[in-house]
């Protein structure tokens, strides 16, 4: 269990979206309300998570993200997480789409960003151990986040830089 927990997964009110779910697809997920991440892209390279060891699916690299909060947007969320993971703010980059993966009654929406530079925002969480822009060619050799890896051909195709 990650920080500040209970023993169900969940924290705080009723509209922290932090805890476990099971999909249609018999798949367990974190996020009470679905997920989202930030896949930002400049000249032909994406920004990359790589997450700790003590994360969910700890040592892949993935995008900045995590669990939706009741009646948050993808795009809030997804920005709300990397503000969390990485410092990144809303106006460093300009959100151009949207990629939904739902898995019956559960769904993970990938939020596709212009980053206005190729500066690295700042590491602040426990979740971030490196963060990085690989080139789009490179990303599939990488040890991709399991989601991220299975999303990764259909959100490349949205490819803005």
């Amino acid at each position: 269990m990650g920080p500040g927990l209970t023993h169900d997964g969940v924290v705080g009110s009723d509209d922290n979206g932090d805890g476990w779910v099971r999909c249609a697809q018999e798949h367990d997920h974190w996020g009470l309300f679905g997920a989202a991440g930030l896949l930002l892209w400049h000249d032909g390279a994406v920004l990359l998570q790589h997450r700790s060891r003590w994360s969910h699916h700890g040592g892949t690299w993935g995008v900045l993200g995590g669990a939706r909060n009741r009646g948050e947007s993808a795009a809030e969320a997804a920005q709300r997480e990397a503000d969390e993971e990485s410092g990144l703010e809303a106006a460093a980059y300009s959100v151009v789409g949207e990629h939904v993966d739902d898995h019956g009654g559960w769904s993970y929406t990938t939020v596709v960003g212009r980053a206005l530079s190729p500066a690295l925002p700042r590491m602040l969480s426990w979740e971030t151990v490196e963060l990085r822009w690989v080139a789009a060619d490179e990303v599939a050799r990488m040890p991709l986040h399991p989601g991220f890896a299975q999303t990764w051909s259909t959100v490349r195709a949205l490819d803005i830089s």
